[in-house]
């Protein structure tokens, strides 16, 4: 095992830029995923690691420690660790992995989810875990949205990458078009019931960003326009929530 004490090292530099750089990422082609949870969902799915990195505090004993065994890893202060910034109580877990590329094609006669200018990495995380979730297997993002593959995003989504057909930079418009199934929106203004909207065959389910909702053009193309029943005294859910919502309502019809 390596030790790292200093800031000035390489290897953690390197580290540094990966979790604070969008750009390093892309450069690098490489994320930090962060937590046991994570690296063994990535591993499940992907097959080992490429690089593990583990806090001196984390191999004192516990779940972390039982589980490297015997396995090369580089270690780092706690507060380096701490340093990186990636959450407020670092897991004391790291691992870097190569970036995974959309490998299939956008396939128009299955369900997706296509989300318009989702920015906050939290929501994206949950957005894409309900997706999984529910059996949804493609995901499609507009430019603008927050990128995907980021520690945060990656940390919220607990795993769902992983299951999960991600399609960034996506022209949602160009998708709606050619769409062969039902395209659906969450919307206020003139909207169906979730529960009285009918459909058959596959769903494109469309999400907007927190500030903006769905871009209007979207909103126009989309055949349902789909609004969630709130008898409480509040205006709008949260875009995860809503998404929820709208997903499991599609999974229990199929399922009854």
């Amino acid at each position: 095992m390596k030790l790292i004490q200093s800031r000035d090292n390489a290897f953690f530099k390197q580290l540094k830029r990966l979790a604070e750089s969008g750009r390093e990422r892309r450069k690098s082609g490489q994320t930090l995923l962060d937590g046991l949870h994570l690296v063994e969902a990535w591993e499940a799915q992907r097959g080992p690691v490429s690089s593990l990195i583990v806090s001196e505090s984390a191999l004192a004993g516990g779940e972390i420690q039982a589980w490297l065994g015997e396995r090369e890893c580089t270690v780092i202060s706690a507060a380096l660790m701490r340093e990186l910034g990636l959450v407020d109580t670092p897991s004391g877990l790291l691992a870097v992995v190569d970036t995974p590329q959309a490998n299939v094609a956008v396939d128009r006669e299955k369900d997706a989810v296509l989300l318009d200018g989702v920015q906050d990495p939290g929501n994206l995380g949950s957005l894409l875990r309900s997706a999984a979730a529910a059996g949804v297997r493609q995901v499609l993002l507009s430019p603008g949205c927050a990128a995907a593959w980021s520690p945060k995003v990656l940390r919220a989504g607990q795993g769902a990458h992983f299951v999960l057909d991600i399609h960034e930079e996506a022209d949602l418009g160009a998708f709606i078009a050619s769409y062969a199934g039902t395209t659906a929106v969450t919307c206020l203004d003139g909207a169906t019931s979730l529960y009285a909207a009918g459909w058959q065959g596959p769903l494109a389910w469309v999400f907007g960003s927190e500030g903006l909702g769905v871009r209007r053009e979207l909103i126009d193309a989309a055949q349902l326009k789909i609004r969630i029943p709130m008898p409480g005294a509040v205006e709008s859910l949260n875009v995860g929530a809503a998404a929820a919502v709208c997903l499991f309502e599609m999974v229990r019809r199929r399922q009854a």
